[in-house]
């Protein structure tokens, strides 16, 4: 009996999903933003589109926090500014948007 009830757990296939993420950042000067939408930044091998994320974090370059105020006074076309994504191609969703002074 008890080897009639193990037998179907002992024949039963495991079966795995492995979803890699990757994470990088680019760099390059604005040339369009919309706050919680999009950013647009001229890199060296031409513009690059990117999505935000659901959340968002904007630091200086040593790791300061920006505050809301900050973010709207500092952020806008023409600033160096490096974005910390995560994905490819169409998907690359930035988490932090890390500016270029401190």
């Amino acid at each position: 009996m008890a080897l009639a009830v193990a037998a179907p757990f002992a024949w039963a296939q495991v079966s795995e999903t492995t979803t890699t993420t990757t994470t990088t950042e680019g760099s390059g000067t604005i040339t369009e933003f919309s706050p919680g939408s999009t950013i647009v930044l001229k890199e060296s091998a031409g513009p690059k589109h990117y999505r935000f994320g659901k959340t968002v974090t904007y630091v200086t370059r040593s790791g300061k926090v920006l505050d809301e105020a900050t973010v709207k006074t500092k952020i806008r076309v023409g600033v160096p500014v490096r974005v910390h994504y995560a994905g490819e191609g169409d998907s690359m969703l930035v988490d932090r948007v890390i500016l270029d002074e401190d």
